[in-house]
Formats: C-alpha cells, sequence, structure tokens
C-alpha cells in the first residue's frame, strides 16, 4: 500500500493557522515548534518509558510524522512546556526531527480552551480522528471525565469513549482513517483486533478489496473465533492416513499445520503465522485454491 505523506495538509486541516497566542483565545490551530526550544513537564507523572515502544513510535513517526500534536504552554519568548506528549516528543527526538506540531496555550486559560475545543467538536467537518484528539485534549488539558465531557457535548459517554479508542489505532489507520480510506465503521470493527500488525493486515486487505464495513467485521469475528495455536491437542492418537494429510497441507501452506481431533472424528485444522506478512501469503494461497 502506498503511503501518503499528509504532514501538514492533514493536520493543517484542524481549526485554522493562527500562530499567535492570546489570554482571550487559546490556541486552536497548530504550530510547528523547534524542539530545541521545548522543555518536559517537571511534574510529569510518568517517569519510565518504555524504551522498545518508545523506539517503534521513533520510527513510526519518521515515516509518517506526528498524527496528534503536542500541547505545549509558553514559559517565556523562546521557550516552551510540556502539557501534554511527552512520548510523542521523546520518540520524536529519537526519530531526528527538529520540528514537531503542537497546540501552544496559555496554563491560565482553561475555561477559554474548553469552550475552544467544545464549539469544535459541534462542528460537522471534523473527521473522525479530529474529533478524538478534541476529545483527548479535554481530558488532558481541562480535567474532564469521559463522564464530565459527556454532559458538555451532549454526547453518549459511550460515542465518546468509541472516538478515544480510534487513537490507539496505528497511524497508519489513523492516517486512513482521515483521508476517507475507511469509515469510522471499518476502524471500530478493526480496533476490536488486539495486535497491531493484524490490524494493519485486515486495514491493508479493506483498501484492496473495497471490504463493505460487514465484511470486515466478519473478518474480525472470525479471527476471534479462532482456537489458540498453542491449544493442546487431544489425546487420541493421529492414524498414519492422518499424519500424511497434515504433513501434506504443511508442505502446502509451507508452516507447521497443526491436526486435532476427539474420539468421534471431529477436530480441528489450525494454521499458524509469526506476522502478518505470513497470514497474507496463506490467504493468497486460498484465494487461488478457491478460485
Amino acid at each position: 500500500m502506498t503511503k501518503k505523506s499528509v504532514l501538514g495538509r492533514g493536520l493543517g486541516a484542524l481549526i485554522d493557522n493562527t500562530e499567535e497566542v492570546t489570554r482571550t483565545r487559546p490556541s486552536a490551530s497548530i504550530t510547528e515548534i523547534e524542539v530545541s526550544k521545548i522543555e518536559g513537564n517537571p511534574w510529569q507523572p510518568r517517569t519510565r518509558f518504555d524504551e522498545e515502544k518508545l523506539s517503534e513510535l521513533a520510527i513510526s513517526i519518521k515515516e509518517l510524522g506526528i498524527i496528534q500534536p503536542l500541547t505545549l504552554r509558553k514559559i517565556d519568548n523562546d521557550r516552551f512546556q510540556i502539557i501534554a506528549g511527552e512520548r510523542r516528543f521523546r520518540a520524536a527526538k529519537l526519530a531526528g526531527l527538529e520540528k514537531v506540531p503542537a497546540y501552544v496555550r496559555l496554563a491560565e486559560d482553561d475555561i477559554m480552551l474548553e469552550m475552544a475545543l467544545v464549539e469544535n467538536i459541534q462542528r460537522e467537518d471534523l473527521d473522525p480522528i479530529e474529533i478524538a484528539i478534541s476529545y483527548q485534549r479535554l481530558m488532558d488539558e481541562c480535567n474532564l471525565t469521559q463522564e464530565s465531557m459527556s454532559e458538555r457535548v451532549g454526547k453518549k459517554r459511550s460515542t465518546i469513549a468509541n472516538y478515544l479508542r480510534l487513537l490507539k489505532l496505528p497511524a497508519e489507520i489513523q492516517l486512513g482513517l482521515r483521508e476517507k480510506q475507511i469509515s469510522m465503521g471499518h476502524a471500530r470493527a478493526i480496533i476490536n483486533v488486539e495486535d497491531p500488525a493484524l490490524q494493519l493486515m485486515i486495514f491493508e486487505q479493506t483498501i484492496k478489496h473495497d471490504f463493505s464495513v460487514r465484511k470486515v467485521e466478519e473478518v474480525v469475528r472470525k479471527l476471534a473465533e479462532q482456537p489458540a495455536v498453542n491449544e493442546p491437542k487431544s489425546p487420541t492418537p493421529a492414524s498414519p492416513e492422518y499424519e500424511q494429510l497434515k504433513n501434506q497441507l504443511s508442505s502446502f501452506f509451507k508452516t507447521n499445520i497443526q491436526f486435532s481431533r476427539d474420539d468421534n472424528g471431529k477436530g480441528k485444522i489450525i494454521i499458524p503465522f509469526r506476522s502478518d506478512e505470513e497470514l497474507e501469503k496463506i490467504i493468497n494461497i486460498l484465494d487461488k485454491a478457491n478460485s
């Protein structure tokens, strides 16, 4: 799948291009801030960051940019302090970025910021990720819970929760949602899969084959119904015929097929895979066999 560079056009679509921060209007726009001018928050509650996950995020940022902007507080004419986004900031530095997209505001503008964000959420031209980011900002910067947000914006708590879950999707899928490659319904189905690699595989197949939301839901349901690879085998010994079939299938799919059955002859054929690439090869083999 060809990845699109949308940083600037996609992120710049949020609200407007105003870069000046005032006391009467908190910044709802995105400004590019030099990394060297940003410092961490001394009250940051998180003191340890998973280095492996930080490296993975840095790789994603290097390739796709920062999807969710940081939120900074201006502390003097040339310095900024992180309010929200410490992990994204650290990953951006690892990725070698010189500037990062950020909302810049004054810490005492809580009421005005809340009003601006709530008003922003009511707009009809925002994509789901922009709405999710606005909800997340209300939680991070205005100390609102999902319940209190529900009262502010007139939305059900479950609706808010569904939007917030979108921010847990891999960056590629978030960008696909912003670019209307998939719909909110597709994304809500994909997020029910826990493995990010599988999420990306389903996303790519959805675009490639123009899957409907119902089709994606079906794929996700079938994946959930598959037994674990390490499921204990039945104590019933396999006959030579079954062993031969197992070997043939293993050779056909180029993976170690697991074959189990009970005393009544009922059983399962399990096709294990170690990556989304291997899974796609298996799917291609099945497609060819079906055609």
